[in-house]
């Protein structure tokens, strides 16, 4: 990595690197993976002091002056950058330093090919403007400023690339990994789903491209979002097969990480916290807010699916049933709000232990609920003149295309504002308090039922309904896990049955009554079991054997899953339309 500054500070020019990523909450301090770091001008070294762990000066020059940093780039993830033999990944904030003072100057790029033939076959895929630089090729590109600079990932290697518009507006898929998709397929799915984002907020200023950035090794997940771009991390079977025209559970959910990115362009990447205009990437910035933008959010991501007809309305209440079965799995709910859940997302939701489901409730999960409750609630209280819908594009017109940011009251405001409720009351139960959401209650109002039951196993994920016969009565109250073949204990549930015997996160297990235990015998061990037995549990703590009595109690009702009432009332039914497709 080269940077030249043509006009350095007179008293030794500053550089530091961003210590995050906006979009991931957690203090990754990129410089440490500069590896060697010199400055040269006119041809001469100049003396180069590191100030802290982020920040080197130079020394004065009267010429323009050079940084030179070789990076150690090898981290396979959204959020980092990636370079071997067959191609190369990289986020600004990995990358580029910041010339402190001069962060608001326009900025070039220049991206070489690397030496050797297999380059020949490379493209260069990112949202970055071309300033010489032909379509999907390398060469150089600019950006107003070092914030910009930042939010532009790139990806070079040997891509499939499909293109689509909407409203106009040119869209790629880039897709690195050895897939056989069916792209054109995958671009109407997708430009449907952007269609359905844009018509909500409309077109942001400025919004005159974006690209998908797709990495689909065997197996993996994740995204990240940025402003004119996102980039995705799929398993490349999730990706759909040439002549499969089904929406499977694992497109369904590619499809849902591709709204979700997409719905960020908006809401945090332009409608963003106060704390985050502008963003501080020296230090962590807390917000009691990450609920509003990445819960709201995952409320959007898979209504949007069910909204576009991409998927069926039974098909959206089974992954709605599974959001609030992982919630209620967690007994972190009763003990951690999703404000505090969002401030504190630096220390605890990125830093999660074993200890987590008991300690945290995860401001995307239940805020997508809380976002909800909201929707139900205020479209049955207002008749179906005010909906979430509403209140989203009156906080666009207030923050969005703004460089001023959502105040912590801003968006609690809006909602009293723009429906004309006291919702005092429903914020401090369900953004600041810890007490169940009524989502029966507000379900039932639009003709959905919902119900809870014990789960089958570990795989039982939620949002179906199963007969009696196929969960489980009782429970351990644990998750195991494998790890290096040998089988652990993941999770311990505050007070139950494995708590009670003792069991701490780490342990292995060794057996259960007499009879080995492993994770993927542990579901069919207990099936044979019932309420009140109460058995020899075997483990390994570290080098040291302990066995322990554990007394079995019934499954909880942690299962959630949700049904179409049939022959509701004409207004529930118009209620219900009037929600699922808008």
């Amino acid at each position: 990595m080269r940077l030249t500054v043509e006009n350095p500070a007179p008293d030794g020019q500053v550089f530091t690197m961003p210590t995050w990523i906006p979009g991931s909450y957690m203090i990754r301090d990129y410089a440490r993976n500069v590896v060697a770091i010199r400055a040269e001008s006119d041809g001469l070294d100049v003396p180069l002091k590191k100030l802290d762990k982020s920040r080197w000066r130079a020394a004065p020059v009267q010429k323009p002056l050079t940084l030179v940093a070789e990076i150690y780039a090898y981290d396979l993830s959204v959020r980092g950058a990636h370079l071997d033999n067959t191609h190369a990944y990289f986020n600004g904030p990995c990358v580029f330093f910041a010339v402190c003072g001069q962060e608001d100057l326009p900025c070039e790029l220049e991206i070489l090919p690397p030496a050797g033939p297999a380059a020949a076959e490379w493209r260069v895929a990112t949202s970055m403007r071309r300033k010489d630089a032909a379509p999907y090729s390398f060469g150089t590109f600019e950006a107003d400023d070092y914030a910009e600079l930042i939010d532009h990932p790139v990806e070079a290697g040997q891509l499939s690339i499909g293109e689509f518009e909407v409203r106009g507006i040119p869209h790629a898929i880039a897709i690195r990994g050895k897939t056989r998709v069916d792209m054109g397929r995958l671009c109407r799915d997708v430009e449907t789903l952007c269609e359905r984002h844009m018509s909500l907020l409309g077109v942001p200023e400025g919004f005159d491209r974006y690209v998908f950035l797709v990495h689909a090794p065997g197996s993996g997940y994740g995204g990240l979002e940025h402003g004119w771009s996102s980039s995705l991390v799929c398993a490349r079977d999730s990706l759909p097969a040439r002549g499969d025209d089904t929406v499977g559970d694992a497109y369904r959910t590619f499809l849902g990480l591709v709204s979700h990115e997409y719905f960020h362009a908006w809401n945090v990447k332009r409608m963003k916290p106060a704390v985050f205009a502008p963003y501080d990437l020296s230090a962590e910035s807390h917000t009691g807010l990450l609920w509003v933008f990445e819960g709201i959010t995952s409320y959007y991501d898979d209504l949007a699916l069910v909204r576009s007809g991409l998927i069926s309305e039974k098909s959206y209440l089974e992954l709605l049933g599974r959001t609030i079965t992982r919630v209620l799995r967690g007994s972190g709910r009763l003990k951690q709000s999703v404000e505090e859940s969002s401030f504190d997302a630096w220390t605890k939701f990125y830093k999660q232990d074993a200890n987590a489901p008991n300690a945290i409730v995860s401001y995307y999960a239940k805020g997508s609920l809380i976002a909800l409750a909201l929707d139900l609630k205020l479209r049955s209280q207002t008749d179906g003149r005010v909906s979430l819908d509403d209140v989203m594009k009156a906080c666009w017109e207030r923050w969005g295309d703004s460089d001023v940011g959502m105040p912590e009251d801003g968006f609690e405001t809006v909602a009293a504002e723009v429906s004309q409720l006291d919702l005092d009351d429903f914020f401090d139960a369900s953004v600041r308090g810890t007490g169940e959401l009524p989502l029966e209650a507000l379900l039932h109002t639009h003709g959905i039922a919902y119900t809870l039951r014990a789960s089958s196993g570990s795989s039982d994920k939620g949002g179906q309904k199963l007969d009696n016969s196929k969960q489980r009565s009782v429970w351990l109250g644990a998750t195991l896990t494998e790890t290096n073949g040998k089988s652990t204990f993941a999770s311990v549930m505050n007070g139950g049955p494995a708590e009670l015997a003792g069991i701490a996160p780490g342990d292995e297990a060794v057996a259960l009554d007499g009879l080995q235990l492993t994770s993927a015998n542990a579901d069919s061990r207990l099936k044979a079991c019932r309420v009140g037995d109460e058995l020899e549990l075997v483990v390994f703590r570290g080098d040291e054997l302990l066995t322990t009595r554990v007394r079995l109690d019934a499954a909880p009702l942690d299962t959630c899953y949700l049904e179409l009432i049939g022959d509701v009332e004409l207004d529930v039914e118009s209620r219900r339309m009037a929600w699922l497709h808008a």
